[in-house]
C-alpha cells in the first residue's frame, strides 16, 4: 500500500506510527468501521535487521515486507495512510495533530505508536555493522549466529545480563568491559560469568576489526585484538515521548528511560490517548507490539461506541 489519504479534517482515530503496533491498532479499528488515519514517518526501529524472528507464521520475514503487507491490509478496510511526521499535538475538542507538511488533522481518539530510537556506543564499526554482525537481542538473532565466537560490548553494568544470556547460544563468549570498571560488577555477577564460561576482558574498546566486509575481531585501546565473529551490545534506548509529554501524560522512570504510565490496554493518563509498542515500553518485540495494538484498537472502538450511546440516551 502506497500513501492513500484524503486528509479529511476530522477522523475518529489517528494513529501516530506505522510499525507493528500502530498498524495492528489501525487494522482492528478499520474492521470496526472507524474512520482512521495512520501517520508514519517511515523510521522503524528494526530497519537495520534483514529478518525478524519469533513471530509465529512470520518467522524470518524481512521487516519491510511485513510492514508493507500490514499497510495493504489496513487499506482494505478504508484506513488512510500518510507518510509524514507528527510534530505537534493539542487537546481540546478531541485532538489536533500537526504534521511536518503543515497540515493539521483532528480526531476523537489518539494512538501513539512512535516507538523508540537506539543510540549505539560510539565505537568505530558498531553503527556501520549494526543489524549484521553487531546485534543486540539474542532472541531476535541468537539462533542465526549460534556457536560462533561472541563478543559482548558493555555499555553499562547491566550488560552483564546480556553476556549471560548470549552464552545460551554460544559457549565462546568474551565480555569486554569497555568503559565499565571491573569493580562495578558484583560478586554475583562475577560468579555467574565464571559459571557460564564467559571470559571477562577489562580495558576500553577502540574499534571493531573488519576484513572483506566481515567482522573479525575487537581491538582494544592498548592495541590487542581479540578474534570475534559476532558482537552483541545494548544500545541506549531513547523513548519517543514528545507528543505524550505535550499532552501532559504521566511518565514513569525505568532503567531504559521514561515511558508513559498505561493500563493493560495501553490507555495513558490522558483521557482518549493510548500508547502502544515501544512507545510504552522497552521490551516490546514485534509480536508483543502487534498484540498491544490489537488490544488498544478493540478498547478504543468500545470506548467510542459507549460514549456515543450514552450521548444518545435522553437525560
Amino acid at each position: 500500500m502506497t500513501e492513500n489519504v484524503s486528509l479529511a479534517e476530522q477522523y475518529e482515530v489517528i494513529v501516530v506510527g506505522g510499525g507493528a503496533a500502530g498498524l495492528s491498532a489501525a487494522l482492528v479499528l478499520g474492521r470496526a468501521r472507524r474512520h482512521t488515519l495512520v501517520v508514519d514517518a517511515g523510521e522503524p526501529r528494526n530497519a537495520p535487521a534483514a529478518h525478524m524472528q519469533g513471530y509465529l507464521s512470520r518467522d524470518g520475514m524481512p521487516p519491510a515486507e511485513f510492514l508493507e503487507i500490514g499497510r495493504e491490509e489496513i487499506g482494505r478496510y478504508g484506513v488512510e495512510f500518510v507518510r509524514d511526521r507528527a510534530v505537534d499535538v493539542a487537546s481540546g475538542e478531541g485532538f489536533a495533530v500537526t504534521l511536518e507538511s503543515g497540515r493539521t488533522v483532528r480526531a476523537r481518539r489518539l494512538v501513539i505508536a512512535t516507538g523508540l530510537k537506539d543510540e549505539l556506543p560510539e565505537v568505530p564499526g558498531v553503527a556501520e555493522r549494526f543489524g549484521r554482525d553487531v546485534l543486540h537481542c539474542p532472541y531476535c538473532h541468537g539462533w542465526e549466529v549460534r556457536d560462533q565466537a561472541f563478543g559482548v560490548l558493555a555499555t553499562m553494568p547491566m550488560s552483564v545480563h546480556q553476556a549471560l544470556m548470549v552464552s545460551q547460544w554460544s559457549k565462546d563468549v568474551t565480555f569486554f568491559l569497555h568503559t565499565v570498571a571491573e569493580e562495578e560488577l558484583s560478586d554475583d555477577d562475577l560468579r555467574r560469568l565464571a559459571a557460564a564460561g564467559v571470559k571477562v576482558v577489562p580495558g576500553e574498546v577502540a574499534e571493531l576489526a573488519v576484513e572483506d566486509d566481515r567482522l573479525t575481531g575487537v581491538r582494544l585501546a592498548d592495541g590487542t585484538t581479540h578474534a570475534r565473529g559476532i558482537v552483541f551490545t545494548a544500545p541506549r534506548a531513547v523513548p519517543q515521548t514528545d507528543l505524550l509529554e505535550r499532552l501532559g501524560a504521566e511518565l514513569r522512570e525505568t532503567p531504559f528511560g521514561a515511558y508513559p504510565v498505561v493500563d493493560e490496554t495501553g490507555r495513558t493518563t490522558v483521557p482518549g490517548v493510548w500508547a502502544v509498542g515501544n512507545a510504552m515500553g522497552f521490551a516490546e518485540q514485534v509480536v508483543n507490539a502487534a498484540a498491544g495494538g490489537y488490544r488498544a484498537g478493540a478498547t478504543i472502538n468500545g470506548d467510542l461506541l459507549m460514549t456515543d450511546l450514552d450521548a444518545a440516551v435522553p437525560a
